[in-house]
C-alpha cells in the first residue's frame, strides 16, 4: 500500500512538473495491448480509452468566441507510434470536400503541432483535409515562420459522415526528432473552415501576437510510454530519370540518369543524407522576371535534397531583420550561360542536435564542365562546396549561432564565409543579428544586419539595420550582391483591433531610411508611411509611400514610390490578389533616370472539387526621362490544374512575354507537368517543356531567314522516385 502511494506522489509530481504555462493539458494513454488502428478514418472503440480535448477558441474572424462548429481531438501512443483522431462536426452542411496535393494550403482541415525538444521555438505540423489530402510542415521562429519544404513519413486518412468528418494519423516516432525521456511535449491542435473564414485553435493565443510555440498545451506521455524507438532507421530512395531535349541541329538526345539518395537516422536527434549519382535538375522552370537594377536577380531553391532540412542552415531571427544569404544553395550545379547546369557527383547532409545544441553540415561535389558562348570556348573546374552550422538555445527560447561556408576548387580557386548570428525572443518582440567575414583567396571583408520588431497591442516597431563592405565577397556560394553598401529603415505606428466591424485590424506607420551606396558616394534618404487594414472575412490592403532624395550613375534626384496591395481569400471557390506599383527611379537597364510602373495580378477559380483554371498576369511599364512610354512588357501564365485524385495533380500552362515595342509576342513558352505522390516521399513526375522566341534562323546555306516565332527548345523528362522503408 505505502509503495501504490510513493508510486502515486512520484507520478503525480512528473505529472505537475509537465504542466503546460496556460493550463491546456492532454494525456497520451497507451494504445492498449492487442488493439489496432486502422488509418481510414472509421472511429473504432479503442479511441474511447483515449483522452481528448474539445475546449477549441476562435482566433479569426471573431476572436475569442466559442467556434461555430464543434472539434474534438484524441491521442493514443504505442511503443512506435503517435495516433491521432480528430471529430470536425459540421452542423452548416458546407464543408469544403475537394481533392488536394500534398502541402497545399487549402481546405477545410484539421491539424496537430508539435514541440517534440520543449524549446518553445520550433515544432512539427501535421494537417489532413476533410478529404484526406497531407501537409507537413516545421513551426520556425516560436511561430514566426512555417517551412513546408520539411516532408516526414506519416499516415493519414479522412472519412465523411452525416455529422462532417474524421481523420486519423499516424506519426511513427522514427520519422521525426524529439528529446528521449521527455515527460510530455508542446501541443496544440487547430482547425480551418474556410467556408466561414474561421480559425479555431485549442490553445488561446494573444491576438496581436498569434500562434507561438511558448505558449503550446502540453501532451503529456502516461509513465513509461515516452518514445524510445531504436532500430535501423534508414530511407533509401532509387531514383530514376530520362530526359529527352532537341539539340541545336534540330535532332533530340536522350539521357538515362539513375541515381540513389540514402536518408538514416542513427538516433532520434540525428539524421544523415547521402545522394550518390544525384539528379538535381529541377521539375518546373523558373517564372520570367522583369529587373531593372544593378544586381543579380534572386530565383528559389527548388531542387528537393538542397531544401530539406534546409532550416538549419537558416539565420535566425530572419523576421526582424534583413538577413544575408550567406549560403544560396543555386550556386551548386549553377545554369552557365549557354543553358547547361555544372554536373553534380555527390551531395551529403547531417543535421541534428544534442540538447540545446544544433548542428548541421553538407558537402557537395561538382565536376568539369565546358561550354561555348558566341565561338569563345570556357570551362567551370571540378570544386567541392561545404557548409558547418551550429545552434545553441539560451535564455528560454532564444537562439545564438555560427556557420562557415566554403569552395574550392581544383585550380585552388577558394570563396569562403564565417558567420555569427542569433536572436533573442519575447512573445510580441524579437532582436536579429548577424555578423560575417568572407575570403576570397588573400582578400576579404565584413558584413553586419540586424534588427528588431515589435508587435504589441495597441502599436508596432520595426528597426532594421545593413551593412556590407566593399571587398566582402560570397559570389560563388552566396547571395549578397550589394557590396559596398549600408542602411537603415525605421517605422513606427499604431495599431487598432476591431470587435464588431467587418475590419479586422488596422495598422498605420510612418518612419524613414538612409541607404548609402559607396559606388555613388551618396547616402539615399527619404521619409514613408504606410497602412494595412485586415478584413474579418480573409481580405486585406496594404498601402506604402515613400519620398526622398537620391542618387544613381552621378545622377542626383528627387525620388518616390507608391504602391499597393490587395488580396482576397474569403471564398474556397475563388481568390484573387494585385500588387501595383509607381516610382521614380534610376533605370540600369536603360541606363537613365525614368519612372517605372508595374502590376502584378493573379487569381484561381475552383470549377469543380478536381479541376481548376487560374492564371497570373505581370506588366512592367519603363517611362523614359520626358515621362513618355519606353516600352511595356506583358508577361501572363494562365494553367488548367486537374486533381483527378488525392496527391495526384495535372498541370497545363503558357508562359508568354509580349513586349509593346516589336508589337510581338516574343516568347511562348509551353509546359505539362504530371506528378504522383503515390506513397509517402515516393513520386512520379513527367514534364514535357516547349520554348519558342523570335532568335536569328539560318537555313542550310548560311542565310538568315525571316523572322518567326519558332521552336528553340523542347525537351521530355520523366522521373521516378521510391521510398524503402527500414
Amino acid at each position: 500500500m505505502f509503495g501504490k502511494i510513493i508510486c502515486s506522489v512520484v507520478l503525480l509530481t512528473s505529472l505537475l512538473s509537465a504542466q503546460s504555462i496556460n493550463g491546456k493539458n492532454l494525456i497520451a494513454r497507451k494504445l492498449p495491448e492487442n488493439n489496432k488502428i486502422n488509418i481510414d478514418g472509421e472511429i473504432e472503440p479503442v479511441w474511447a480509452t483515449a483522452d481528448s480535448v474539445s475546449d477549441f477558441v476562435q482566433f479569426r474572424p471573431n476572436y475569442g468566441l466559442a467556434p461555430t462548429e464543434k472539434t474534438i481531438a484524441k491521442v493514443l501512443v504505442s511503443k512506435d507510434a503517435l495516433y491521432v483522431l480528430m471529430i470536425a462536426y459540421d452542423k452548416s452542411g458546407m464543408t469544403d470536400y475537394k481533392n488536394g496535393i500534398h502541402d497545399e494550403n487549402t481546405g477545410d482541415r484539421v491539424s496537430i503541432s508539435l514541440d517534440t525538444f520543449n524549446d518553445k521555438k520550433t515544432a512539427y505540423k501535421f494537417a489532413v483535409s476533410s478529404t484526406g489530402w497531407r501537409i507537413d510542415a516545421r513551426i520556425l521562429d516560436d511561430g514566426r515562420r512555417r517551412d513546408y519544404n520539411w516532408d516526414g513519413i506519416w499516415f493519414a486518412a479522412a472519412k465523411r459522415y452525416d455529422w462532417g468528418y474524421a481523420v486519423e494519423m499516424k506519426i511513427p516516432f522514427k520519422s521525426i526528432q524529439y528529446k528521449l525521456g521527455a515527460k510530455s511535449w508542446g501541443l496544440d491542435f487547430d482547425r480551418w473552415i474556410p467556408n466561414k473564414t474561421e480559425d479555431i485553435y485549442w490553445v488561446k493565443y494573444s491576438r496581436h501576437e498569434g500562434m507561438r510555440v511558448s505558449n503550446f498545451g502540453k501532451l503529456i506521455f502516461e509513465k513509461k510510454s515516452s518514445p524510445q524507438v531504436r532500430g535501423l532507421n534508414l530511407e533509401l530512395y532509387p531514383v530514376a530519370l530520362a530526359k529527352t531535349e532537341m539539340l541545336d541541329n534540330g535532332k533530340y538526345k536522350t539521357t538515362p540518369h539513375v541515381g540513389m539518395d540514402f536518408f538514416y537516422n542513427p538516433s532520434a536527434q540525428l539524421t544523415m543524407m547521402l545522394s550518390v549519382n544525384p539528379d538535381f535538375a529541377q521539375i518546373e522552370a523558373d517564372p520570367f522576371k522583369f529587373n531593372i537594377s544593378r544586381y543579380e536577380t534572386y530565383y528559389s531553391e527548388r531542387r528537393p535534397f538542397f531544401i530539406e532540412g534546409n532550416e538549419i542552415f537558416t539565420p535566425e531571427g530572419g523576421n526582424s531583420f534583413e538577413a544575408m544569404t550567406l549560403f544560396y544553395s543555386r550556386r551548386i550545379g549553377e545554369k552557365l550561360p549557354d543553358g547547361s547546369n555544372v554536373p553534380l557527383n555527390l551531395g551529403a547532409k547531417v543535421f541534428g542536435r544534442i540538447d540545446d545544441l544544433e548542428y548541421g553540415s553538407l558537402i557537395a561535389l561538382t565536376g568539369n564542365k565546358s561550354y561555348s558562348i558566341n565561338g569563345s570556348d570556357y570551362s567551370v573546374p571540378a570544386a567541392v562546396f561545404g557548409v558547418a552550422r551550429i545552434k545553441k538555445q539560451i535564455y528560454d527560447n532564444s537562439t545564438v549561432g555560427a556557420m562557415f561556408v566554403g569552395k574550392r576548387d581544383k585550380e585552388g580557386n577558394q570563396n569562403g564565409v564565417l558567420d555569427f548570428d542569433g536572436s533573442i525572443r519575447g512573445s510580441d518582440w524579437q532582436i536579429g543579428y548577424q555578423a560575417a567575414r568572407s575570403f576570397t583567396d588573400s582578400t576579404g571583408d565584413y558584413a553586419f544586419a540586424a534588427g528588431i520588431t515589435k508587435f504589441a497591442k495597441s502599436w508596432g516597431t520595426m528597426i532594421k539595420a545593413n551593412y556590407v563592405g566593399s571587398n566582402f565577397d560570397v559570389n560563388q556560394i552566396g547571395y549578397v550582391p550589394w557590396i559596398g553598401t549600408s542602411k537603415i529603415i525605421g517605422v513606427v505606428g499604431p495599431r487598432w483591433f476591431f470587435k464588431d466591424s467587418p475590419l479586422r485590424e488596422l495598422i498605420i506607420y510612418g518612419g524613414g531610411y538612409l541607404h548609402n551606396e559607396k559606388i555613388d558616394s551618396y547616402t539615399d534618404r527619404g521619409l514613408l508611411i504606410g497602412g494595412n487594414l485586415d478584413f474579418r472575412k480573409m481580405w486585406g490592403i496594404s498601402f506604402d509611400m515613400n519620398y526622398g532624395k537620391s542618387k544613381d550613375n552621378d545622377v542626383i534626384y528627387n525620388s518616390f514610390q507608391i504602391s499597393s496591395n490587395i488580396w482576397v481569400r474569403s471564398s474556397s471557390i475563388w481568390n484573387f490578389y494585385t500588387f501595383s506599383s509607381f516610382s521614380k527611379t534610376y533605370n540600369f537597364y536603360r541606363d537613365y533616370l525614368g519612372t517605372f510602373a508595374s502590376v502584378s495580378s493573379g487569381g484561381s477559380y475552383l470549377i469543380s472539387p478536381f479541376l481548376t483554371v487560374g492564371t497570373s498576369v505581370n506588366i512592367w511599364r519603363e517611362g523614359k526621362p520626358d515621362g513618355s512610354l519606353e516600352d511595356l512588357t506583358l508577361n501572363t501564365r494562365p494553367y488548367i490544374t486537374l486533381t483527378p485524385v488525392n496527391d495526384m495533380r495535372i498541370r497545363i500552362f503558357t508562359d508568354n512575354l509580349y513586349i509593346k515595342s516589336s508589337d510581338k509576342l516574343e516568347r511562348l513558352f509551353v509546359g505539362f507537368y504530371f506528378a504522383y505522390n503515390f506513397s509517402p516521399k515516393s513520386w512520379i513526375y513527367f514534364t514535357y517543356n516547349e520554348l519558342r522566341d523570335r532568335t536569328h534562323e539560318f537555313d542550310d546555306a548560311g542565310n538568315q531567314l525571316a523572322e518567326r516565332l519558332h521552336v528553340t527548345g523542347r525537351d521530355a523528362t520523366l522521373k521516378v522516385k521510391y521510398l524503402y522503408y527500414f
